[in-house]
């Protein structure tokens, strides 16, 4: 697999060397933000609490494990990436309010979203590999640089600003031709998984209303 260490903020230039499947580590500047965030200034209209285009334009899908020292700072163990699709629907915003070029968080989201509204914008999707990275990805975190309405959201929900160094890895799931490595992945496996049941018998016992019918809905 292809690997690339990347500068946060990110510039058109670097985002254009990426391809779904590509491995990839960050240094520099990022910050959270998820739909406590969104909601208060997309949907509600309030101001960001900081330029969020002098910051960074690398949008992390996360709640952080963060705890205060004695001295007032914050000692950041571990950051859980949360799933990124229940947040499609203020992207297409998202990117025009905050100049954001690279979402990371969990699972994906789909060909469509990338398409429709991360292509036109520039800007790509990364996700955490596999479940129970937290505490490897904390490592990465070497400061926060500032948090804004911890109180009024809470820990998981507040926008966090982090300084990172090596931070990842991550896989690209959506570049900037709105190609999908999960989606394209599964219509790999689908074209074939009908042979890996080829020749078998029909089960003997089956549950109420199972079906083994591909073409079945099942609620």
């Amino acid at each position: 697999m292809k690997e690339i260490r990347l500068t946060a903020p990110v510039v058109p230039e670097d985002l254009a060397k990426l391809e779904a499947g590509m491995v990839v580590y960050l240094d520099g500047v990022l910050y959270t933000g998820r739909e406590g965030l969104y909601r208060r200034i997309l949907d509600e209209g309030l101001a960001p609490p900081v330029d969020l285009a002098s910051v960074s334009n690398v949008n992390f899908h996360c709640s952080p494990a963060a705890a205060v020292r004695a001295d007032g700072s914050y000692n950041v163990g571990a950051v859980t990436a949360t799933a990124s699709f229940r947040f499609s629907k203020w992207m297409n915003r998202w990117f025009d309010a905050s100049g954001c070029r690279m979402i990371i968080g969990k699972g994906g989201m789909s060909e469509e979203d990338y398409r429709q509204h991360f292509m036109p914008k520039g800007a790509v999707y990364l996700t955490t590999v596999g479940y129970g990275t937290g505490a490897l990805l904390g490592r990465g975190i070497k400061r926060v640089r500032a948090v804004h309405w911890l109180e009024e959201l809470g820990i998981a929900q507040a926008m966090w600003i982090f300084e990172v160094e090596k931070f990842g890895p991550f896989l690209v799931d959506g570049d900037l031709k709105g190609n999908s490595l999960f989606e394209s992945e599964n219509r790999k496996i689908n074209a074939t998984l009908a042979d890996v049941y080829a020749g078998l018998k029909e089960p003997a016992l089956r549950r109420y209303g199972e079906t083994t019918s591909r073409k079945d809905e099942v609620i």
